[in-house]
């Protein structure tokens, strides 16, 4: 988790960018200059919604892992996640992460175009997590994402009455959290690791 054997202090920030600079070529990631996270990347294990702080703790078979990584290339900023299995996984996570969770973004993203409700997007997880039975995070919405890393539109992943319709050329994240249990975020002391309540699968 630490390949360039970096110590996490307020003053290792520059170093860390150099070390990322060297290695992507010019590619800037985006958390390297946040202080709440090790690096790059946020990895949410388990029961961790989002914002997972890259740790010493070895992933076990069974594990299931989300990878969130943001760059920043040529002046416009880039955010990606996908959730990865660690080994054998049991039936309930193939079910949430592969079945329910991306179907419901592979959903959203066929819905969209110019003209199109903001709002079909949170309907359309929704409908499709109420059928397995999941449960969707709140807490977390999607993005506007250009020149500048947050931006309008915001976009629910619930059902919503919100106004606005999709234009040409915009682009926005969806990244929809659903879980198998409670729907409530908890967060940890360190103000920004998220977890679910009662500990039950996130993806």
């Amino acid at each position: 988790m630490n390949p360039w054997n970096l110590k996490w202090t307020p003053d290792s920030r520059q170093e860390r960018y150099r070390a990322h600079e060297s290695f992507w070529g010019g590619l800037q990631l985006e958390f390297v200059n946040t202080l709440a996270l090790w690096l790059s990347v946020c990895t949410s294990v388990n029961e961790c919604i989002c914002h997972g702080i890259p740790d010493s703790r070895p992933l076990e078979d069974g594990d299931t892992i989300n990878i969130d990584v943001t760059v920043y290339l040529n002046g416009y900023h880039g955010d990606t996640s996908a959730t990865f299995f660690c080994g054998d996984v049991d039936e309930k996570a193939k079910n949430l992460v592969q079945y329910v969770t991306k179907e419901s973004l592979d959903k959203a993203i066929s819905i969209c175009g110019p003209g199109v409700e903001y709002k079909k997007v949170g309907k359309t997880i929704h409908d499709h997590a109420d059928k397995h039975k999941y449960g969707v995070v709140r807490q977390f919405v999607g993005h506007g994402i250009g020149r500048v890393f947050h931006a309008d539109p915001v976009v629910l992943y619930f059902r919503n009455n919100e106004a606005g319709r999709m234009v040409l050329n915009q682009t926005f994240t969806i990244e929809p959290m659903l879980t198998i249990g409670s729907i409530k975020p908890v967060m940890w002391d360190d103000n920004w690791t998220v977890v679910t309540e009662d500990a039950s699968l996130s993806a």
